[in-house]
């Protein structure tokens, strides 16, 4: 096996994050020794994460096996994603932020095709995948990612699923989505663009300033895509949950380490 240097597009800021609290957590379990340091361990995390390959290259890379490394992300991903904002802390933070508005979006993760598939398949996109429902900032910060759901699941029940509207209503805030939520509120919680064809002139231009609103908010669904785990997964799609909030959490703190 062959192996060469590499660089890794994140801030060292980030890297003490992640070694501290796996520093902390090896602390609390007593843990004495192990084949890689917190800060080890923590570096091939963000390359597994970062980079999206397999446990056995990674793992080779870092003198661990194959096992150890998976061992170790996964004792990683859960220390990260517990960090993940609940959704109505998220919707309480957004208030108090002054925030007027939040973006609401969906995402389908792609996964390959499984025995039990028929759940997984998404009719809109034509592939096998996971579904995730995304809250962001009117700017595209991600303020909350939601658990999976097979890919087969619409938006609209995703946001029943987890109970989205409620929570925007105890918070005070309206969400801006595009029509895939059409009809979800007709109360006017969940503001979507006018559909159908022949619109009058008031309802075009409401579409318009509709279009222009969420716009950055639902760029916030490309942020986790950039980390490559996600676009090819090798892990259980009950696991794309838990990668996806963790990776929320590393996103945001890698901006804001920026």
């Amino acid at each position: 096996m062959l192996f060469y240097r590499d660089a890794l597009p994140l801030s060292h800021r980030t890297l003490t994050f992640v070694s501290g609290l796996i520093r902390t957590h090896r602390r609390e379990l007593g843990s004495v020794w192990r084949k890689l340091n917190p800060g080890e361990q923590a570096l091939l995390v963000l390359v597994y994460l970062r980079k999206g390959e397999p446990f056995a290259e990674v793992g080779a890379g870092f003198g661990v096996s194959t096992t150890t490394c998976w061992r170790y992300v996964g004792e990683t991903v859960e220390l990260l994603a517990q960090r993940a904002p609940r959704l109505r802390a998220a919707l309480r933070t957004a208030k108090q932020r002054g925030m007027a508005y939040v973006v609401i979006d969906g995402t389908l993760i792609l996964i390959d095709r499984i025995a039990a598939n028929r759940p997984f398949y998404s009719g809109k996109h034509k592939m096998h995948g996971v579904n995730l429902q995304v809250l962001a900032t009117p700017d595209g910060t991600v303020l909350w990612v939601s658990g999976d759901l097979p890919g087969s699941t619409h938006d609209i029940a995703a946001a029943r699923i987890w109970n989205i509207l409620a929570a925007l209503r105890d918070a005070g805030l309206i969400a801006l989505g595009d029509k895939g939520y059409h009809g979800y509120d007709p109360t006017g919680q969940r503001i979507t663009p006018h559909k159908g064809r022949g619109q009058p002139a008031s309802q075009k231009d409401a579409n318009r300033a509709h279009a222009r609103l969420p716009g950055p908010g639902e760029r916030a669904n490309a942020q986790p895509k950039t980390w490559r785990v996600l676009r090819k997964v090798r892990v259980s799609p009950r696991r794309i949950g838990r990668l996806a909030k963790a990776i929320h959490i590393l996103q945001n703190y890698e901006t804001t380490a920026g």
